[in-house]
Parts: structure tokens; sequence; C-alpha cells
């Protein structure tokens, strides 16, 4: 058995101190405060912070965070995808992201990786993947193969990718910035098709992702019983603008809100999103002081601000919302683990829940920048770093 001792714990819900966390075979069997049994050897990390493993609820392994991340995918192999996906997971583990929903790949080889690392546990995270996103025919990232017209056809691919051993549905509910020949602000499917996607996931016991830009697309993906919204950001043709109805219909939901921050400083942020940032901040702000459910993830891999273990910073955004860095440390942990629907198991330090373990310098809880300054990292209880 292994016992760990480090100065505070966050267990995915609340802060103690001097906690003792009791590990085997993969699994937290107990946490204790104060001394340890005399006869347990206990491995001390001194003045640090354990807390769950991170969990990215939206990354993309097969981009590679390059500046043409979409013309490198369109040009090699889903075997040098795979391969790729391999250094990103591994670059992500050691940032202490120990969980990552990938909502976007090709050939399903976000599911080929899952299988190789299920094997080999502290090799990488664990990998929930979307395979390819349901897109309109020619329409935002239809080069992952995704493309789908009509109810009839959406639940036939819902299926598909079902049979093909999917975690969760994503449907690309409007255009995106990436794709030529799209707008974000434009919805892709009728309100009509988005419900059939979704009942269809729900059929197949699957939770469902809405890539959804502007409040009309946002608003049919809560009606159509989405679990998440991706982005949510109220684009419009010439900027963001906060639509207050729309907010109160995800206020009221069991919808949660993907909210896809984060940025590496010191490399460019794409123009338009520089050009709106203090929009997008009043917007994400009047969610959440309406009682919007949300949760912090990254929309990892799509260029070069967004390498795949920029998680912490997206955290460090969510303060500007109003919120303090518990909220933020939940919305990475507990509430993004229950949102991608493996909360049972992931994004806590108790009994019955995997050991997947970050352990950082400092006290994350009243400075978010220590999630930057990882001491340990354990994948089913195997140090990992």
């Amino acid at each position: 058995m292994l016992a760990i001792r480090a100065a505070r714990l966050f267990d995915g819900t609340r802060t103690t101190k001097n906690p003792i966390v009791y590990v085997e075979s993969g699994t937290v069997v107990g946490v204790a405060h104060g001394a340890s049994p005399a006869d347990t050897e206990v491995l001390d990390l001194g003045d640090a912070t354990l807390l769950p493993g991170l969990v990215d609820a939206h990354t993309h392994l097969v981009f590679d965070a390059s500046d043409d991340a979409v013309g490198r995918l369109r040009s090699v192999s889903d075997d040098d995808l795979l391969a790729g996906a391999r250094v990103a997971a591994g670059r992500a583990l050691r940032a202490g992201i120990t969980t990552v929903r990938d909502l976007g790949d090709r050939g399903y080889v976000a599911r080929r990786l899952r299988a190789e690392l299920d094997r080999s546990p502290e090799s990488g995270p664990l990998v929930l993947s979307a395979g390819p996103p349901l897109t309109s025919p020619r329409g935002h990232c239809w080069w992952l193969g995704g493309e789908v017209s009509g109810e009839a056809a959406i639940r036939a691919a819902v299926a598909d990718h079902a049979a093909h051993g999917v975690d969760v549905i994503k449907v690309l509910a409007t255009g995106g910035e990436i794709t030529l020949g799209t707008k974000p602000y434009l919805p892709q499917f009728t309100p009509a098709e988005l419900a059939a996607a979704a009942d269809e996931a729900h059929r197949h016991g699957l939770p469902v992702a809405a890539h959804a830009h502007s409040a009309g697309a946002i608003a049919a993906a809560v009606d159509a019983g989405f679990d998440t919204i991706e982005h949510g950001s109220f684009l419009t043709e010439d900027g963001a603008a906060a639509d207050d109805a729309v907010i109160a219909k995800l206020a009221a939901s069991r919808s949660v809100v993907s909210a896809t921050l984060g940025y590496l400083p010191g490399r460019p942020v794409a123009p338009r999103t520089a050009a709106i940032s203090a929009t997008l901040t009043a917007i994400f702000t009047r969610q959440r002081a309406a009682g919007v459910r949300m949760i912090v993830t990254s929309d990892a891999g799509i260029d070069p601000s967004k390498p795949h273990d920029v998680l912490p910073y997206a955290a460090e955004m969510f303060l500007l919302f109003g919120d303090g860095p518990e909220a933020a440390l939940r919305a990475v942990t507990a509430d993004a683990a229950a949102a991608c629907g493996v909360g049972a198991t992931k994004g806590r330090v108790a009994a019955g829940y995997d050991a997947d373990l970050l352990v950082v310098t400092g006290d994350p809880t009243t400075d978010i920048t220590a999630l930057r300054e990882v001491q340990a990292v354990f994948r089913s209880g195997v140090r990992v770093r």
C-alpha cells in the first residue's frame, strides 16, 4: 500500500490540511488526517497540495498545436496522427491532466489511443473519445469525416459511432474559425436534427456535446437536451453579444457550458478572439452570475497558443468571471469529470476513486497559478512524474 502525505488536500470539493492518502491497486482506499500509523511508510511531499488529476473535457489530440495544425492533419496518415496523439497525451499527463476528452479526431484515432493506454495507464491519461464530429456537408471540420445531413442519417451516424466504442457524441451545431467557408455564428443543423442527435446518443447511453457559438444554436442545443455546450460564446457576425433569454434558458437547464479557455503566454492568439476578449469575459461573467453551470476546458491542439498542457492557464482565466480559486479547481476536477460522465471514478480524492493524483508546490486554493508548479503526478497509483 502507498501512503502519501502533503500539507494540504483539495479533494475535488473542499480543502483540508495534513492529509494522508492511501492507495492500493490503483485506487484510493482511504483518506486520513493527522499522524500516520507507526508501521506505515509514508511518502511525505512537504509543503505541497495534493489534488485530483485534472480533467480536460475538450481537447484535440490529433491536432499538433502548430501554426498549421489543420494542414498537417490533412496531409498525414491515421498512423501518423496516432503517433502525434501519443506525444500530445504524454504532454498532458506530465502537466497533471490525467483524463482528457477528445472532441474530434479522424478515423477514430483517439479510440485507438485509448485502447493502448488502457493496457498501460501510466503511459498517458484516460482518453474519452468522440470520433469524427458530426457536421453538415462541407461544414466545420468536414475533413475529419463526419459529414451528415437529415434526421435519419444523423441517427445512423450516432449508432455507428456507438458501435465504434466512442465515449461521447460531438455535434458541430455552428461553423468554426478553422474551416474555410463556415461561420461560427451560423447554424449547421436544424433544431429537429439536433434533437435527433441528442436522442439517439442518449438511447445508446452516451453523453452528447454541441459545438455552439451563436445564441440561436446554444438555445437549440439546450432544447434538444445536449449535456454540454462547447464554447458557449454568443458570437455574432460582427463580434459577440450576450442574450439574457438564452442565458436564463441555460441556467434553468441541465446543460453545462464547457468554456474553452487558456492561452500560453507569449504566443499569438487568433485575431478575432483577441479583438473581442473583453466582451467574451463579460458574457461568461453574466452566465456565471445567472447560475449557468460551467466547466473549464482548453480546446488544446488547434494552434500554438493552445498546447496540450495549457489547462492550468484556462483555470486562471476562469477567475476573471467572478469565481474564486476553489471554484476553478472544481471546474477542472470534480465538475469536469461529472460532465464527462466519469464522476464516479475521476475528479475526486476519496475512497473508491481512481488514484489519478496531482501534487503541486504551494497552495492553488489561494493562488491558482500553483497549478503550474507540478511536483508529482500519479496515474492509477503509479508515479509518472
